[in-house]
């Protein structure tokens, strides 16, 4: 017997489990460890989203084209809010592409504790692999309505419409990597705070519908009088859907600083979000 305990004693473990110390570590080797979970649960993102339902991922298709419509009919034509000269319903989709993937990201990050409890209570695996792969599913979505608003954008083009892209879509890329990071960050800062405080959950659907009326998706920027577009201008999101809009229909305000402004916001939320993130995680299961 003393023998065996004397072997076993001498074995060295293939995996040490431990916390770590540093509040803003980004466990970057253990997430490309974990990258074939990262990808299953992407898979199971987007698979679930539309499980049971008869049109399946068509809804990715629907959904903006009703939202669009709507806004076309309610804000376009009924209200007559200016749409800078563009095709109405160019002009609402446009808005509409961007700020559904940032609301997306932001809503569904903002649930990774909460939703994924029983799952963090039984195995091991890097907590940020959850935000991650919300960040690359709603990134698929993305795709498929950034195509269907391309369709139609051509399809206005060759009927004559008055708009010309410029050569900032090549922003496009950086676009899309700020929003994404700027909802994963919040969504992390929100997630960590509902472990404690679950009227947040509640609060951030209210937040979320009443930040895109203070975001220029159904109406451009240079439509406000002058006193209240520094309002505007402090949200993060309006230099994002100014320069899209800019970049593919040739409307809207494009301005470098401004971006600047987006990509700082993003990287301080993104720094408080990892290590409110960090230091929830160690505890969390003895509160939610």
């Amino acid at each position: 017997m003393q023998m065996n305990i004397i072997s076993s004693a001498s074995n060295e473990w293939d995996l040490v489990i431990e916390p770590r110390n540093r509040l803003l570590a980004i466990p970057f080797a253990e997430i490309w460890r974990y990258r074939d979970l990262l990808l299953l649960l992407v898979r199971r993102d987007f698979v679930s989203m539309y499980k049971q339902t008869i049109l399946g991922p068509l809804w990715f298709v629907i959904q903006p084209v009703m939202t669009t419509l709507v806004f076309t009919l309610v804000f376009g034509n009924i209200a007559g809010i200016s749409t800078d000269g563009l095709p109405k319903l160019l002009f609402y989709l446009s808005g509409i592409t961007c700020w559904n993937y940032f609301s997306e990201t932001l809503t569904k990050t903002s649930e990774t504790f909460t939703a994924n409890a029983s799952i963090f209570g039984k195995v091991y695996f890097p907590r940020i692999i959850i935000p991650l792969s919300i960040v690359v599913s709603s990134l698929l979505k993305l795709g498929v309505q950034f195509v269907l608003f391309l369709v139609f954008a051509s399809w206005f083009y060759m009927q004559g419409a008055n708009f010309v892209p410029t050569w900032a879509v090549v922003l496009f890329p950086f676009i899309v990597l700020i929003m994404a990071t700027m909802g994963l960050g919040m969504g992390m800062i929100i997630s960590s705070l509902t472990t404690k405080y679950r009227d947040l959950r509640f609060l951030l659907t209210f937040a979320v519908q009443l930040l895109m009326y203070a975001t220029p998706v159904i109406y451009p920027a240079s439509s406000l009088p002058e006193k209240y577009r520094w309002i505007i201008a402090a949200n993060p999101m309006t230099p994002i859907i100014e320069s899209f809009r800019y970049g593919f229909l040739g409307a809207g305000q494009l301005s470098m600083g401004s971006l600047a402004y987006s990509a700082s916001f993003t990287l301080v939320v993104l720094f408080v979000g990892t290590v409110i993130f960090n230091r929830v995680e160690k505890t969390f299961m003895d509160t939610v």
